[in-house]
């Protein structure tokens, strides 16, 4: 077992890339969720255990390197799973009357809330994890019938640049599929 206490440094930068030979590197895969996690045990792609004991408020990233042996010239690397992202564009809202394009924007949110879906507001869009299968998150936006809103589906990669780092861990942060339970709410 190796224990990791702190992140060395990411396999991106031009520090760690130069010490990156072709067959040194092992890779630990992760979800987001348990990214956002100081305590954890997780195994590498040949078995090897890590036990993570991170500082408060540490998050792993894609590409952290968490272990290093220079004379064995190896390296162990983060590789971090991302779930795709539902992007719910209010864009054409703005163009509707008041009236209408509050109504509508209640009833997205009430929609999303009554599902317990985790959701990130930015700007004109609406972001959400793809925590069900997509023809179920599709099937409800479609039962809704939105007009003027559209929504559309893309890797969660291409969503982090523009949130804080405190909206990717509310989006990001507890989606994987076994962390949300929903119990259907009787009216």
């Amino acid at each position: 077992m190796i224990r990791v206490t702190e992140i060395l440094g990411n396999i991106f930068s031009a520090e760690w890339v130069a010490k990156t030979e072709p067959r040194g590197v092992r890779r630990i895969d992760i979800d987001q969720w348990t990214a956002q996690k100081s305590r954890f045990v997780a195994y590498d792609d040949f078995g090897e255990e890590y036990q993570f004991c991170l500082k408060r408020h540490i998050h792993l990233h894609d590409g952290d390197v968490v272990a290093y042996d220079a004379n064995a010239g190896l390296m162990t690397v983060i590789n971090l799973r991302l779930q795709d992202v539902m992007v719910v564009d209010m864009g054409a809202l703005s163009r509707q009357p008041f009236d209408v394009a509050l109504c509508l924007a209640v009833e997205l949110g009430h929609a999303l809330g009554n599902q317990h879906w985790p959701a990130v507001v930015r700007g004109t869009k609406v972001y959400v994890p793809l925590i069900l299968d997509r023809k179920v998150m599709e099937s409800v936006m479609q039962s809704h019938h939105f007009d003027y809103i559209s929504y559309s589906f893309c890797p969660a990669a291409q969503v982090i640049p523009y949130l804080s780092p405190q909206e990717v861990r509310r989006l990001l942060g507890g989606s994987s599929n076994h962390s949300h339970l929903h119990t259907q709410h009787e009216g």
